[in-house]
């Protein structure tokens, strides 16, 4: 039986590495491409023919949803079959990547094996079998996935202590507003008595987190998502400005 023929898409490279290395040691797959820039996959696609296309949703230059409508436009005994890989679980991006053609829907984090399982059901089987599957168990997320959400959109890592510190700024907030008024009094030390470490680090590593943000391309694509401009890239904000930014919206979108 000839190997399903996959490429993949996401702007992580340590992803891509990860996904290449397991994926390709699967005896019923070929890992025929890998691509870290939304605009290098139409090309890919055509140059590679890949079965089956697994991408992230946000990536620089051209977004997930812009590229399935490319993909849309090509011929369809050359246009794969795609599986969207992202860090993104609201109900309207999910119904949109599905509308545009998408076959399947994961959220990170996910399962390898699991993955490997649904490029090889999506490849063989009728893509329309597998759309219900792909809603999530709750269409009510948590203040804490819904703040995982955006934080993934903007591209800060999980790993860096800023993160953290970012996260629980951000429920702070959201509990009791005013103390965004009182960041170096009461936030910052509140914070770095949960976390064992002292205030300065707290505001230094935020700082770092909401830079890495800046520098990974993806504000176009987060705003273009949401539909109106979130966050712009001549005006890096400071650390309560980014935590009063991040605060208001999932608190306009709680009460919306």
């Amino acid at each position: 039986m000839d190997k399903i023929r996959v490429m993949l898409a996401d702007d992580n490279l340590s992803l891509l590495r990860l996904l290449s290395d397991y994926l390709g040691r699967k005896p019923e797959l070929e890992v025929v491409a890998a691509v870290s820039d939304g605009v290098e996959i139409p090309e890919a696609v055509l140059k590679y023919a890949p079965q089956i296309l697994v991408m992230d949703i946000i990536m620089p230059r051209r977004d997930g949803f812009m590229t399935l409508e490319a993909l849309g436009g090509m011929d369809p005994a050359i246009r794969p079959r795609v599986i969207v890989l992202t860090g993104l679980a609201r109900d309207d991006f999910i119904m949109r990547a599905i509308q545009l053609g998408a076959s399947y829907y994961m959220v990170k984090p996910f399962d390898l094996e699991l993955l490997c399982e649904r490029i090889v059901e999506v490849a063989r089987e009728q893509p329309a079998a597998m759309l219900a599957a792909a809603a999530p168990a709750s269409a009510e997320e948590s203040v804490d996935e819904r703040i995982t959400n955006l934080f993934l959109t903007l591209g800060i890592p999980a790993h860096i202590k800023g993160y953290q510190y970012l996260r629980e700024a951000v429920r702070m907030v959201l509990e009791n507003h005013d103390v965004i008024n009182r960041i170096t009094k009461e936030l910052y030390p509140g914070i770095a008595r949960k976390f064992d470490t002292s205030a300065s680090k707290v505001e230094r590593a935020m700082r770092h987190a909401i830079e890495v943000a800046w520098t990974r391309g993806r504000l176009d694509a987060v705003n273009q998502m949401y539909g109106y401009r979130v966050f712009a890239r001549e005006d890096k904000p400071t650390n309560g400005e980014f935590i009063a930014m991040v605060s208001d919206k999932l608190s306009a979108k709680k009460t919306a």
